[in-house]
C-alpha cells in the first residue's frame, strides 16, 4: 500500500504550521515547525486508520499514485512523494 499525501503549510490565521492529509477526512495536525506538524500528522493518520479498522471501514485509496524517482534512495523518494511542504525551510 502506498502512503497518503501530506500537505504542510504555514497558516497565518493559526500562527503555526499545519499538516493535512486530503485523502483522510478531517485528518490534520499542527506544529511550531514543519517537521513537528508532519510528525503530528503521521500520528493523526495512524489514529484515523486505527479507528477505521476498529469500525470495519475500508481505508480510503490514495489519490496520488506511487512513482519511481530514479537515483534517489527509496525511503527519501517515498517521503518526497508523500509530503508537500510549502514555503518553509527545514
Amino acid at each position: 500500500m502506498s502512503d497518503y499525501h501530506i500537505n504542510v503549510f504555514w497558516s497565518e490565521d493559526d500562527g503555526c504550521y499545519v499538516a493535512d492529509i486530503p485523502d483522510l477526512e478531517a485528518c490534520s495536525a499542527f506544529g511550531a515547525t514543519p517537521v513537528e506538524a508532519l510528525e503530528e500528522a503521521i500520528k493523526a493518520k495512524d489514529a484515523w486508520l486505527a479507528v477505521a479498522r476498529e469500525r470495519g471501514d475500508p481505508h480510503p485509496p490514495t489519490s496520488i499514485p506511487p512513482r519511481d524517482l530514479p537515483g534517489i534512495p527509496l525511503a527519501i523518494a517515498r517521503l518526497a512523494q508523500t509530503v508537500n511542504i510549502q514555503r518553509c525551510t527545514l
